[in-house]
Order: C-alpha cells, then sequence, then structure tokens
C-alpha cells in the first residue's frame, strides 16, 4: 500500500474514530446494486465506513449481455433472471430497513435497444431507479473501488465486465484519464476469426487505448471477476498458501506462465480445482487473451488483485473528503477494537508502551504495530485453547484494506504471539512462508510485548510504565510505577522473560514513585 503518513495531517490512528461522527454514521449500513453484462449483485456494507465490512452480498448470474453483439438486444431469458433478482434484493433492502437502493447499470443495459424499456420495467415492478452509467463513469467508479483499499496509490485500474473493459488513471488519491472499450468476454466471444482474429481485435484495441492513456508503468490495478478467476488459477498453479484475492500479487512473468498453463490443461478440471463456475470458466479463454495483451504494452511494475470495484465506488462517491483520507486498516481495527475489545482505547495505551521496541522501524511497519494493538483483545470471546488460531485467521483471511499479503502473515503472527509463546504446531505454517525471516521475528517480539502489556491493562488510558530498549547493549529496561508493582507477578514475570528471551536480551526492572 502507498501511503505517505503526514504527521502534521488530522487522521490518525488514535484521534477521534471517524465512525462516530454523524456523516460517517449515515454511511454505517448502505445497499448498491451493480447491473452488470454478467451478474445482478446487491452488497449491504456496513460497520466502519471507512472500511467496508460486508453485511449482505448475494451475486445471480443473469448473462444479460449474452448475444447482445448479434441481436441488439438484452438475452432475454437474462432479462426474466434479472428482474427477478432485483425484486429479491428491493424486498431485502425493506427487511432490512435500508436506505433506498444506489442502482447501476454498466454496458449491457447502455448498449442494448431495449435497455431503457428493461429500465422501465424494473422501475414499474420494484421501484428501484437504475442509473444507466457510461464507460467514462463506470471506469472513474472502479478507479475509486480502488482507492478505497488503496488510498494514495499511483497506477492504471483495469476493470473488465462481460460487454466491456475501462481503464482509469490514479494518482495522489485521484482519479485521472478514463477510456472504455469493447473488450469484455462475452462479446469476444461472438468475434469471427478464431483465437487469431480476436487477438488481432485485441491488440489494436488495446494500442489504440495506449494511445490515449500515455504511458503506464506504475502498478496495474485489476478490477472484476474474469481477473479474480485467472488470479485463483495462478494461486493453484504456484501452490500458494494464501486464498485471498484481494491485494494478490502478480508478475508479467507470472501471467506468461498462467496463461501457458490454462492452455495446457482441460478447463473443466481446472474448473473443478480452483472452484469457479462454469459460467466465469467459459469467460476466462477471452480474458486471458486480453490480459496478455494488456501487460505486454503497457508493462506495469507490478499486477495487484482489487476484489474493490465499482459497488465499493459507489460507497467511497458518498464518503466525505475527510473521511476518505482515512487508513482504511487502522480504521477499520479502530471500529472492531470499540465493538469488541473488554478495554476499548486500551490499545493506544499498549502501542505507546511497546512502541520503543520499534523506534528505528520504518513507519509501514509502525502502522501495523498500531492495527495489532488495537485488535489485541478483540478475540477475548474465544476458547483459551484456541484463541492464537482464532486471532491468526481473523487477521489473514479477514476483509480488510490495505494490506499486503506479507503484511496480513505479520500481523496473524503478532496476534498469535499475543496469546502463545510459540508458532509452531498450528495449521498455519504453510503461510508464515509469506513473510521473510526478520518479519516473523519483529512480528514474534510485538506479540510477546502485548502479551506481557496486557497484564497491566487495568484502565483505559492509565500510565501502565515504560520500556526502554537499547539493541547494542542487548537491555531491556523496565520502569514500573508504583501502582503497577502488584500487577507484575508470577504470570507478568514470566511473559517479560519470553519476550527478552526473543530479543537475547537481559533485563532490568525498576519501580518509582
Amino acid at each position: 500500500m502507498n501511503v505517505s503518513p503526514d504527521p502534521a495531517a488530522e487522521w490518525g490512528p488514535f484521534e477521534r474514530p471517524l465512525f462516530e461522527d454523524p456523516g460517517a454514521r449515515a454511511l454505517s449500513r448502505v445497499g448498491v446494486v451493480d447491473v452488470g453484462s454478467n451478474s445482478v449483485r446487491l452488497v449491504v456494507f456496513d460497520g466502519a465506513a471507512r472500511s467496508p465490512a460486508y453485511f449482505y452480498n448475494e451475486k445471480i448470474m443473469c448473462a444479460l449481455g449474452s448475444g447482445l453483439s448479434e441481436t441488439g438486444v438484452l438475452n432475454p431469458k437474462g432479462r426474466i433472471r434479472a428482474l427477478s433478482a432485483l425484486r429479491r434484493f428491493q424486498n431485502l433492502a425493506q427487511g432490512m430497513g435500508l436506505p433506498p437502493l444506489s442502482v447501476v447499470a454498466t454496458a449491457a443495459v447502455r448498449d442494448a435497444s431495449d435497455g431503457p424499456d428493461f429500465c422501465n420495467d424494473v422501475l414499474r415492478e420494484t421501484g428501484l431507479k437504475i442509473w444507466v452509467i457510461d464507460g467514462r463513469e463506470e471506469a472513474r467508479l472502479s478507479a475509486q473501488g480502488v482507492l478505497l483499499g488503496w488510498p494514495g496509490s499511483y497506477g492504471l485500474v483495469c476493470d473488465i465486465g462481460g460487454s466491456s473493459m475501462e481503464l482509469a488513471e490514479i494518482q495522489e488519491g485521484r482519479v485521472g484519464k478514463r477510456v472504455t472499450s469493447s473488450l469484455g468476454p462475452l462479446k469476444l466471444r461472438e468475434l469471427p476469426g478464431g483465437r487469431k482474429g480476436r487477438k488481432d481485435h485485441i491488440k489494436q484495441v488495446i494500442h489504440d487505448l495506449k494511445e490515449k492513456m500515455g504511458p503506464q508503468k506504475d502498478r496495474l490495478f485489476l478490477v472484476g471477476g474474469s481477473w479474480r478467476a485467472i488470479a485463483r488459477i495462478d494461486m493453484a498453479r504456484r501452490g500458494y498458501s494464501l486464498k485471498v484475492l484481494h491485494e494478490y500479487r502478480m508478475t508479467a512473468q507470472s501471467v506468461r506462465d498462467t496463461i501457458k498453463y490454462i492452455d495446457s490443461q482441460d478447463l473443466e478440471t481446472l474448473r473443478n480445482a480452483c472452484g469457479l463456475s462454469s459460467a466465469r470458466m467459459s469467460l476466462v479463454p477471452y480474458a486471458v487473451d486480453v490480459l496478455a495483451r494488456l501487460v505486454r504494452t503497457f508493462k506495469p511494475k507490478d499486477i495487484a488483485i482489487s476484489s474493490y470495484g465499482i459497488r465499493e465506488g459507489l460507497l467511497y462517491e458518498q464518503m466525505p473528503q475527510r473521511l476518505r483520507k482515512r487508513d482504511p486498516l487502522v480504521e477499520s481495527c479502530r471500529f472492531a477494537e470499540a465493538k469488541d475489545a473488554r478495554m476499548p482505547g486500551f490499545g493506544k495505551t499498549l502501542y505507546n508502551f511497546v512502541l520503543p521496541l520499534f523506534k528505528s522501524s520504518p513507519d509501514t511497519t509502525k502502522r501495523l504495530i498500531k492495527a495489532a494493538c488495537l485488535l489485541h483483545d478483540v478475540s477475548w470471546r474465544a476458547h483459551p485453547d484456541y484463541r492464537a488460531e482464532v486471532c491468526f485467521d481473523n487477521a489473514t483471511r479477514a476483509n480488510l484494506g490495505g494490506l499486503k499479503h506479507s503484511e496480513r502473515v505479520f500481523l496473524g503472527l503478532a496476534l498469535l504471539h499475543r496469546y502463545r509463546n510459540k508458532r509452531e504446531g498450528t495449521p498455519f505454517q504453510d503461510l508464515y512462508e509469506l513473510l521473510d525471516e526478520k518479519g516473523r521475528q519483529e512480528a514474534e517480539i510485538l506479540g510477546k510485548a502485548m502479551r506481557f502489556g496486557a497484564m497491566l491493562m487495568v484502565s483505559q488510558d492509565g500510565d501502565i510504565g515504560k520500556l526502554k530498549w537499547q539493541p547494542r547493549k542487548r537491555l531491556l529496561s523496565l520502569t514500573l510505577p508504583r501502582d503497577m508493582e502488584p500487577l507484575f507477578g508470577e504470570v507478568a514475570e514470566a511473559r517479560l522473560k519470553s519476550l527478552v528471551s526473543t530479543l537475547g536480551a537481559k533485563v532490568t526492572v525498576q519501580v518509582r514513585d
């Protein structure tokens, strides 16, 4: 995640949380519907407004855009299914007490001659107003969805749907140039000339897109179901251990290797192995040809999968600017602490207590330390025998924005060591390799420091003492206020010794009046 911390900025992990602000609370439960060429999906966002919590998420594959290039109209069976889905979604929204749903339709509805007629049918039968957006607006909303998870990012957002593909440039939290094209798999499937004709067409279209967009050599963010399907296959080919698509990274070489792998496999066998639907898998051979040419033409420095797209962009659209600036990871962790911790607010005290161990760490690491301290006590309801595993699983697999996969493992390991001295013997050992040895060591130190600091948790913001770390002397000093001395019992002392052992250090303890 490309975030540049600004110490003078108003937002911060321990400032007043904006989810308590009336403007943010208005976004705490928002329903959006995306009427696409392949699917119709309802998402209800809830909770920490800056970091999307998915209260409800349902998708129905309708294939509205199937056959559109030949007939000029929406797929008749798809229309029936889409209308049925929208009736259901409207009833669900009313049952949940949601404000009016925001409904957008993309390429299939905007290109079909009967698109307006379909929108009228929906309005008459459900009361839902469909906003049919053009390709540039679709690109903007998808890019905003990416910014929801990666504030301040630079790069090229590529959103592929069934009937179109959009590109948008993002820089410093803003959306720049945008273009749209007809490179959706449903349309490519209907092109004459076989694969060679398709590849020639894709090459020409992407060349024209490059002329309009100019050089784009930062990160390529991939948005859309077909890209996620290819990422799943890439994971399977590599034997990748963390099956989280958001922030999954690929290189140009891995894309080429995966395309060769797909070409060499039986698609049905591959579909079953990767858990893909038949409808999705049928579009993959067309999408890989687009991706191959896209990567070859734009030459991005790396490639990241974004699970956030147009629906999240609609949420971002409704956020005030002060909320957009917030770090989605820290905001989400702050919300979790307020909701689930035994003593909300102690995360700040704990962060200040452990920070001397990480004075020379970069801001990217300190950000993870803040997140870990906020989460250190939210799993207290789990069975004691499984708290460490629950913490690790939650951190690595939760729907959190602003976390690389290695950072997920760092956060998970730190929280695991909050409850357990050793990480061996867990079901997650294959995931540890996603973090280098230095990162694993730092996560263990952080976890054991939190494990000790939690023994002093008697008030939200009291003075629990200070740590002083002298790495050259390998000396850790603990100074406790007099009223904390009774808390420094046998268990607390054992936890301090465990931390000292991991540091390879000696320790001194002093009590001050």
